[in-house]
């Protein structure tokens, strides 16, 4: 706990991660390839087999290298011909493609019509979500969701997950949510403690990533893992919120996970997304703004920030 009070340990803490890799010095030199790829290729291989070339003129009844040039131009050039590869060795002309045969790179499908007028309103600028991150879409069925009430959202969306023991899931209001997004923006990164028997509290430091436009995910690790590994320390729970829903129903959902085996149950899980709520939420205004305040202490790297007002605060219900 000690550790945790230092002003030096909150300020390694709630730096962003791409600081905290040490510069490496690199003492390599940059060539132009195409230079020593191709540059006096003929001379070079002239001057390896010069003196092979030259006997094999003799034997010929030839005078020199080049009369043995000449006399097996036409031979070199067949050879030159069957080796060559279009759009390597060899242009891509008319006369290098054979007769019938099909382009090797077809060209793109015209764009499908939109079949209604669902598709029509669809936006063309919506990306696709980065490889690994699972939308809402891959969950439940959305636009059958848009018809059912918000009550019945949320008893669908907790059977969704009620199998997998290690899972956490819920439903905010679009109000919540926008009150913890914009926190979550201001503070990606905090630290929140868990309450253990007679040992006091473990701490646990949070950090927000925003992957796509209708997503937001919160990871949860040990502080004492992160101070020794940093960005490559593994998160014990790790929490999606899609906003998928947040203006037609005015709901927001929850899906996450603690990972097995890592010192951390789901009730514990449960109870830092409680935490979570109380810093980033509507709940940091009361009292004054304390909760708020510690949220801004810490990303600033206040000397003031202490420990035990942070587990004074989460305590309070």
């Amino acid at each position: 706990m000690a550790s945790i009070r230092s002003p030096a340990v909150r300020h390694l803490v709630s730096r962003p991660l791409t600081c905290l890799r040490s510069p490496q010095r690199r003492w390599a030199q940059v060539h132009d390839v195409r230079f020593l790829a191709t540059h006096n290729t003929q001379d070079r291989v002239l001057a390896k087999y010069r003196e092979k070339l030259d006997q094999k003129a003799k034997e010929k009844g030839l005078k020199d290298i080049s009369e043995l040039k000449e006399a097996y131009k036409d031979k070199i050039d067949d050879l030159r011909k069957k080796a060559a590869v279009p759009g390597a060795t060899a242009p891509l002309d008319a006369s290098s493609k054979q007769p019938g045969s099909p382009s090797p790179f077809a060209p793109p499908p015209p764009a499908p019509k939109p079949t209604s007028a669902a598709a029509a309103a669809t936006p063309a600028s919506e990306s696709p979500p980065p490889p690994g991150i699972k939308t809402l879409s891959s969950f439940i069925d959305v636009p059958k969701t848009l018809d059912l009430p918000a009550k019945e959202i949320e008893v669908i969306w907790r059977l969704r997950h009620a199998r997998d023991p290690q899972s956490l899931s819920g439903m905010l209001t679009s109000d919540v949510w926008r009150t913890i997004s914009a926190n979550a923006r201001r503070h990606p990164q905090f630290v929140l403690p868990l309450p253990r028997e007679e040992q006091g509290a473990e701490i646990h430091f949070l950090q927000w990533t925003f992957p796509s436009e209708t997503t937001a995910t919160v990871l949860f690790t040990h502080l004492a893992e992160y101070k020794l590994r940093n960005e490559f320390s593994s998160p014990h729970t790790t929490v999606t919120f899609h906003t998928d829903l947040a203006a037609p129903k005015g709901v927001v959902l929850a899906q996450g996970t603690v990972v097995e085996n890592r010192g951390v149950s789901v009730d514990e899980g449960k109870w830092l997304l409680m935490c979570l709520q109380k810093f980033y939420g509507l709940q940091a205004e009361e009292e004054g703004g304390r909760r708020k305040g510690l949220l801004e202490m810490f990303s600033r790297g206040d000397g003031g920030f202490k420990v035990e007002e942070l587990l004074e605060e989460a305590e309070k219900i």
